[in-house]
């Protein structure tokens, strides 16, 4: 390090010196040291100089200055040394750069510091430092900064997180307990910090370069051997920056041997129009149709139709870009799935600046999420020959004509024909007023949306009615046979009467399907109050009590149920459940009916109107966890998924219905699963047998949590629960890691679908629960 160096100004007490995987390249120029980050674990020491110190215990406000040439500043830290070395459990997150290469953060330094370490980030990089030190400030100081930096961080307009963090500090210093209210502030702080170090920016930085450039990506064919992609684009009055961006992307794809097909749909824009011109005349892949009169996006993409010759059709909106690997990707899975005819990949947003922004990590192939929103969207690619076998876009459906012709086209296809690319191919212009940037969808998109999904239906002879649901998508309301099937609710229960009374009351009161009735299995229960309800349940007319002694095995109290019932649907319900929505159990028949359907699952609540099962994730904690845990009721969740019916994996036996001849086809529950994850495994055996699971938000019950049972909280359940996992690891393996419903870039450490560092598989994906042939109810 050079003695002039700013990593070591004079009179400061401490000096930076590279410990690992840092290159220094003195600067002669201005006697300054750059490093070249050349690892994920750069390192330096804060060294006390000859006269120096490290920071004695208190307060500060560490600034440190970069000049980045390359890479990026990724979730840069220090880790203190008490004593007990260093460890990530104490490390000191510290604030991202902002534009200007400044990072300010508030720490404090405990007493009897031995060492320190900087990390000044987790990517390569090659970097300056201008500045870093550390500057002690008063306790109000702290405070004060804090909350800036909360604001700072979340971007607020009106200060709401740190207001809401100033108000609970604040409560506790009125109270006399400023300390605490100080330490709260911290840990908010602290939490912050944190949650900005896996936003979506720092995982663009580690993980989201070109994919060309990824370990197992495909690699660019540079002979263009492969099919010819077309891109569909249609352009009215694009703004010139934004329609140059967009030509742009596609002109520098890696892969060769793509046609661009512009149709401009009567532009008033003279500028736009020699744009276009432009660009056609300076490349032959790149064909324009300048349309006389305006007929809106469906008429202008079938006239960009008209012009493609590829084999393949891609569609791209005037404003937005594709990343420059999309080709290429698509190429790659077209070669890997010869029959496949209908692709689509995650997108994300991008802003006027060219910042990325808000991801959409898509499930594999889920036909009951599109009959609920276009998660599709973009970027999709289809074969041509269905496009045209369909005629294209339909006129009438502006708002809604991409939703209207991928449900057209899964009509015609096995769904083992729909790959889903798990890679983010497609980058959506959020600028000014678009529907990106704001997220609402206009009037008219909203009913021509409804009026595709209804006609979906009717063409594949399902009879049901399509309704907009608040968060503005579609909820298919499914209509039983006028004879609706029997359906047998399974309860197990022990002792607790107060629990199994609100139960069974709320099924008989608050239940409005008329052909049901309860068993109720009774597993030694010894209270005197839940041995005079079960007598009492004997006389019920619509309910009976039978008997399984024996240790506690719930997959055993299930099959014993299953075997004495007379419903055509089998309804699991857990004893500490209670039935609030007066239409839920037709809700569940009306999925369970379905021949493609395996068990179907509804939406559970925390007794304060929090979310507790909103269908499973496999892998989530190890095995699966429930998604969207502890989010208030009505919550939208990860892009809507809370508020829509769609498929999963797995669903919890908790609240569970399934026709009793495919519970019997499955062979019943693992006996050998007596309590934990025993229907994980059976809606993993259905999705083996090719059924489909089904989550509903619109069947609402309350959940009382283990009230019953409570927790694995003894040495016995503790060993029961170590072997079940490892039952689960060795029986499902992979599968566990990869679920079809969820996405290989998201987290298994949440359940609230945050970012995976790092991502896992980005392999094609096909859906399960696969129908092997097209949809043959289908009418034109």
């Amino acid at each position: 390090m050079s003695k002039n160096s700013s990593l070591h100004r004079p009179g400061q007490p401490w000096a930076l010196v590279p410990l690992q995987q840092l290159l220094e390249q003195p600067e002669p120029s201005d006697a300054r040291s750059r490093y070249i980050a050349e690892g994920d674990d750069p390192q330096f020491e804060v060294r006390a100089t000859q006269d120096g110190a490290l920071p004695a215990t208190g307060w500060y406000l560490v600034t440190v200055d970069f000049d980045v040439d390359d890479g990026a500043i990724v979730a840069p830290c220090l880790y203190p040394d008490y004593g007990s070395g260093l460890n990530e459990s104490i490390r000191i997150d510290l604030a991202d750069p902002s534009a200007n290469g400044r990072s300010r953060t508030v720490i404090v330094i405990g007493p009897s510091l031995l060492a320190l370490r900087f990390d000044p980030t987790e990517c390569s990089a090659r970097f300056g430092l201008r500045r870093f030190d550390f500057q002690p400030i008063s306790r109000v100081r702290a405070v004060f900064e804090m909350l800036r930096g909360i604001q700072r961080i979340t971007r607020r307009l009106l200060w709401e997180d740190a207001l809401t963090a100033f108000a609970l500090f604040l409560s506790r210093a009125l109270r006399g307990k400023v300390g605490a209210g100080g330490e709260l502030l911290a840990q908010r702080y602290r939490r912050t910090l944190r949650q900005r170090a896996h936003s979506y920016q720092q995982w663009l930085a580690r993980f989201g370069g070109h994919l060309s450039e990824r370990p197992g990506a495909a690699s660019p064919d540079p002979a263009g051997d492969g099919p010819l992609i077309s891109i569909v684009l249609p352009v009215r009055d694009t703004p010139l920056p934004w329609l140059r961006r967009c030509i742009d992307s596609v002109h520098a794809q890696t892969y060769p041997n793509w046609q661009l097909c512009i149709a401009d749909d009567a532009s008033s824009s003279g500028a736009v129009k020699r744009l276009l011109r432009g660009y056609a005349s300076r490349d032959p892949r790149i064909a324009v149709h300048f349309r006389e009169n305006h007929g809106h996006i469906c008429e202008a993409s079938n006239n960009a139709i008209d012009l493609a010759r590829g084999e393949f059709l891609g569609f791209l909106d005037h404003d937005d870009e594709l990343s420059r690997d999309a080709l290429v990707e698509i190429v790659a899975a077209i070669d890997l799935h010869r029959d496949a005819k209908l692709f689509y990949s995650d997108e994300d947003k991008i802003d006027e600046s060219g910042r990325r922004f808000d991801p959409h990590f898509k499930p594999a192939w889920n036909p009951d999420l599109l009959r609920a929103q276009n998660y599709l969207c973009h970027f999709t690619v289809i074969h041509a020959a269905l496009v045209r076998e369909l005629g294209g876009l339909r006129p009438g459906y502006e708002g809604a004509q991409d939703h209207d012709l991928a449900l057209r086209c899964i009509e015609r296809l096995a769904d083992h024909q729909i790959i889903h690319i798990p890679k983010v191919l497609y980058h959506w212009r959020a600028a000014g007023e678009s529907t990106a940037l704001s997220g609402d969808r206009k009037s008219y998109a909203l009913d021509a949306g409804r009026r595709a999904v209804q006609e979906h239906l009717n063409r594949s002879g399902i009879q049901g009615r399509v309704e907009v649901t608040p968060h503005g998508y579609y909820r298919t309301l499914r209509q039983l046979a006028t004879n609706k099937p029997t359906v047998t609710v399974i309860v197990p229960t022990r002792d607790r009467a107060d629990l199994l009374q609100n139960c069974i009351r709320s099924v008989f009161e608050r239940t409005a399907y008329p052909n049901l009735d309860v068993i109720v299995v009774d597993n030694d229960s010894t209270e005197q109050a839940a041995l005079k309800y079960l007598c009492e349940l004997n006389h019920h007319p619509r309910a009976r009590v039978i008997a399984h002694p024996g240790p506690f095995n719930f997959s055993r109290i299930i099959n014993q149920a299953a075997a004495a019932a007379t419903g055509q649907v089998l309804c699991l319900l857990n004893n500490d459940t209670e039935v609030i929505s007066p239409g839920w159990l037709e809700e569940l028949v009306s999925h369970a009916v379905r021949d493609e359907v395996g068990a179907v699952g509804g939406m559970l609540y925390y007794p304060g109107d929090t979310i507790q099962h909103a269908g499973v994730i496999l892998g989530v904690g190890g095995i699966a966890g429930h998604a969207h845990i502890h989010m208030r009721r009505g919550s939208n969740g990860y892009l809507g998924r809370a508020g829509v019916v769609h498929n999963l994996t797995a669903v919890t036996g908790a609240c569970m219905a399934i026709r009793r001849s495919v519970f019997e086809e499955v062979g019943g529950w693992d006996e050998s699963l007596a309590v934990a994850f025993n229907d994980v495994d059976f809606c993993l055996r259905l999705n083996e047998l090719g059924y489909r699971n089904v989550w509903t938000p619109f069947a609402e019950l309350y959940h009382y949590e283990s009230a019953t049972r409570g927790y694995e909280n003894t040495p016995e359940k503790r060993a029961r629960f170590r072997d079940e996992v490892e039952t689960m690891k060795r029986r499902w393996g992979a599968t566990l890691l990869n679920d079809a419903a969820y996405n290989p870039n998201l987290s298994l450490d949440s359940v609230h679908f945050e970012l995976a560092f790092p991502p896992r598989s980005l392999s094609c994906r096909i859906g399960c629960g696969r129908r092997s042939q097209p949809q043959a109810a289908v009418r034109p």
